[in-house]
């Protein structure tokens, strides 16, 4: 009896063994089927993810590659405004140069300019004071000396010169001529003009009217300095202007005195000055002493 029931128990014992041995296995195949299916799960989400960010690379890879471009040829813009840049500084700063040497030479002129300028001003400022000292007896109703526009004017009035509606010189603004003459012979190298005026009264007589008057007045005293006290007639002009330059009105006796006048008009050499324009201007010199 005691024999049964040791083998009953035993039995009983390795059923509940082998029941515990099988719920044991199946869980742990249910545990590794679970692990399982998170590994391929994870796998997925890791294969996604791998795809996402190959995708991603792509991506990046693309924007990489697009920026590298601009950046190349940003570069390539940025060369041509240096080299635009560098073109347009060295053209201005040729011109600039160009520039600098124009100026000196303008400078270089205008020096030289202003050098004759004041050489034709000591000039007549010499020729002013000569005439003026050597005529210096003669009243001033007589003759007059001053300059104007660099020239110096000799203005003799008709009563040092002339009889009324004459063109016959007396002696004494013969006398007046000769002094004269001794300075321009003593500078042969200005120029003369002799200016006849008269007042605005009509004359009857020997002479149609006082244009012919005044210039038969000039071509008196040109004939007295060139032949009588030998200044080169090369230098001197007559004219003859009538009544239509005045220095003063004609309706009083006193103005009409001043308007009856001989006006002798004594320039220096501007050769010097005229050669200096006329190479600023490319053109052939000029004489001066025949203008």
């Amino acid at each position: 009896m005691q024999k049964r029931s040791l083998k009953y128990w035993l039995f009983g014992a390795g059923m509940i063994i082998f029941t515990l041995s099988s719920c044991v296995s199946s869980r742990k195949y249910v545990d590794a089927r679970l692990h399982i299916s998170d590994l391929r799960q994870d796998s997925a989400n890791l294969a996604r993810s791998l795809q996402n960010s190959n995708a991603s690379l792509k991506d990046c890879n693309d924007t990489a590659a697009a920026l590298r471009q601009n950046i190349g040829n940003l570069n390539n813009k940025l060369n041509q405004i240096i080299a635009a840049a560098k073109s347009q500084i060295e053209s201005q700063s040729n011109q600039l140069s160009s520039s600098q040497q124009t100026i000196s030479q303008q400078q270089e002129k205008l020096a030289a300019l202003e050098s004759i300028l004041q050489k034709q001003k000591e000039a007549v400022d010499h020729l002013h004071k000569t005439i003026a000292d050597a005529l210096g007896k003669f009243k001033s109703d007589e003759l007059t000396v001053y300059d104007k526009n660099g020239k110096v004017y000799v203005s003799m009035q008709e009563k040092l010169l002339f009889k009324t509606a004459s063109a016959v010189v007396d002696p004494q603004g013969k006398s007046a001529l000769g002094i004269l003459a001794q300075v321009l012979n003593a500078n042969p190298g200005i120029s003369i003009e002799v200016e006849g005026h008269t007042d605005s009264v009509a004359i009857h007589g020997k002479y149609e009217d006082n244009w012919a008057l005044s210039l038969a007045r000039a071509a008196s005293v040109v004939r007295i300095l060139t032949n009588d006290y030998k200044v080169n007639p090369q230098n001197i002009i007559a004219s003859g202007h009538s009544k239509y330059d005045p220095v003063d009105a004609n309706s009083t006796p006193d103005g009409r005195a001043r308007n009856r006048r001989t006006d002798i008009i004594i320039e220096p050499d501007l050769n010097e000055l005229y050669q200096l324009i006329n190479q600023e201007q490319g053109t052939a010199p000029v004489d001066s002493s025949k203008t």
